[in-house]
């Protein structure tokens, strides 16, 4: 399958949601979701945008009716088209910002406007489909990136000032990911204590500095995995793991798939192809 739209209802979604593909997702109401078991609330209407094998779940407070856009990265690359979108890591990829989108009414409609266009597109299949898709695929995501900007550079109001030691731990984490696991690494870089650090990161990304460091490794991996023909043991070794079967659990654990299932599942992007 390299692009679909799939339909359900908030009371029939699947209890955990993962798939190989790109995904975004489209619903209104209010209640909790969780991607990769962090919760968010949500009100109103809502775009959510999930990479491969992220894990989703679903509680609401009413019964309605959800839209998926499934497309698989060798049908349309977002590393590939990150100049007219610029969507990966802002709407995918990234760690640090709520992955889900509240949408005016007006935007909510457009977009699921574009899907039943997709949807359209695809049970036609003539000659010039694949390049339509796309384009409507590029439009929601550059909708979607543009929503997104608009949020995380709006106004900061003085209940919500950034945390100095969060925004210094995250600055940290980019980095030194890769050779230091350990909380009190970067505790001891900001000469505070575990505890205040947990606290001051769990207040401003909703999750605890542990959690942040698991999921940059898993991100990069991910990456590394999906960019590059580069071999699990290269991977593993780059991301400061002395044992590729250690790492091969760990991704495991997070991923729900070994590193090398991933590769088979979501495959080596176009960019890699491009490099060689």
């Amino acid at each position: 399958m390299e692009v679909k739209i799939q339909s359900y209802h908030t009371s029939g979604f699947p209890g955990e949601f993962s798939t190989e593909n790109y995904t975004v997702v489209l619903w209104k109401g209010a209640g909790v979701y969780a991607v990769d078991d962090i919760n968010y609330s949500y009100k109103g209407y809502t775009i959510l945008f999930l990479s491969p094998c992220q894990k989703l779940k679903m509680a609401s407070e009413s019964d309605e009716e959800v839209s998926v856009l499934l497309f698989h990265g060798d049908y349309y690359c977002i590393e590939y088209h990150k100049e007219e979108v610029a969507c990966n890591g802002l709407l995918f990829n990234n760690i640090y910002l709520n992955p889900g989108i509240e949408l005016m009414k007006e935007n909510y409609e457009y977009i699921l406007e574009l899907f039943n266009h997709i949807k359209k597109e695809n049970s036609e299949n003539h000659q010039f489909s694949k390049s339509i898709i796309k384009t409507y695929i590029q439009l929601i995501l550059a909708i979607g990136s543009k929503q997104k900007n608009t949020v995380s550079n709006g106004p900061v109001s003085n209940e919500k000032l950034p945390n100095k030691n969060a925004a210094a731990f995250q600055k940290l984490l980019e980095s030194y990911f890769r050779h230091e696991k350990e909380l009190s690494f970067y505790s001891d870089q900001l000469n505070i204590t575990n505890n205040t650090l947990s606290k001051a990161v769990k207040k401003e990304f909703a999750k605890t500095p542990s959690q942040l460091i698991n999921e940059r490794i898993i991100l990069e991996s991910k990456k590394l995995l999906h960019l590059t023909y580069r071999s699990v043991k290269e991977i593993a070794s780059e991301l400061g793991f002395t044992d590729e079967f250690y790492f091969s659990r760990y991704f495991k654990k997070s991923v729900g798939c070994s590193p090398k299932n991933y590769r088979e599942k979501v495959g080596i992007s176009i960019v890699a192809k491009m490099s060689m």
